[in-house]
């Protein structure tokens, strides 16, 4: 996992507990089932009922009298909170594969771009090739300067992990950079075993 993964599904994971307990909160005061079922919220604890608000008029008044800041504070809060929510949105929005990669190095010897569909198409199918495996799969993303690879092969029942990881990088991997002449991404090689079916014995 990536760190920008990690930090999309910490975030993620922030939000959804965020918005189920402001969600439950609601649910159970709009439903009175705090009644129904006999149970005791804990002392302070808002919308207990459905004639509850979340800010009353004491609260409201004991806010406003603390002075001329604390609207702007509040509304600088909500300014930069939408402001970090768009930022993330239009991160996640924005490509990621590099499309065309240099060829020759940063920048591009003459224009020549190689197109990253292809790149790991090749890669995919020298890998794929490779003793003990039965398939492979390879991506590429990031920026064409910082690109990453991601390679997932798919050994056989009688394939050796460590066999196809030394195969893997003095093989596809490097043809793959005499090739282009880009030095070596940041690499990331997922391995697992294909399930066969159990041999009958008759």
């Amino acid at each position: 996992m990536t760190p920008r993964s990690a930090l999309n599904r910490s975030l993620l994971a922030l939000t959804g507990l965020v918005l189920l307990g402001g969600g439950l909160l609601v649910l159970f005061a709009g439903l009175d089932l705090y009644r129904r079922h006999d149970l005791v919220p804990p002392a302070g604890w808002p919308l207990t009922t459905p004639a509850d608000v979340l800010l009353g008029a004491a609260d409201r008044a004991r806010w406003s009298s603390q002075g001329w800041w604390w609207w702007p504070a509040v509304i600088a809060a909500l300014v930069l909170t939408a402001l970090f929510a768009l930022w993330w949105l239009l991160a996640q929005l924005s490509r990621r594969r590099p499309g065309s990669l240099p060829v020759g190095g940063t920048p591009p010897q003459e224009g020549v771009e190689l197109r990253d569909r292809a790149l790991s198409d090749a890669i995919a199918n020298e890998a794929g090739a490779l003793p003990g495996v039965e398939h492979a799969a390879v991506h590429i993303t990031g920026r064409p300067a910082h690109h990453r690879t991601h390679v997932r092969l798919t050994l056989t029942p009688e394939g050796a992990p460590g066999a196809a990881l030394g195969a893997l990088c003095e093989g596809p991997l490097s043809t793959a950079r005499r090739s282009t002449g880009l030095p070596d991404p940041p690499t990331e090689v997922r391995v697992q075993v294909t399930r066969h079916r159990p041999h009958r014995v008759e």
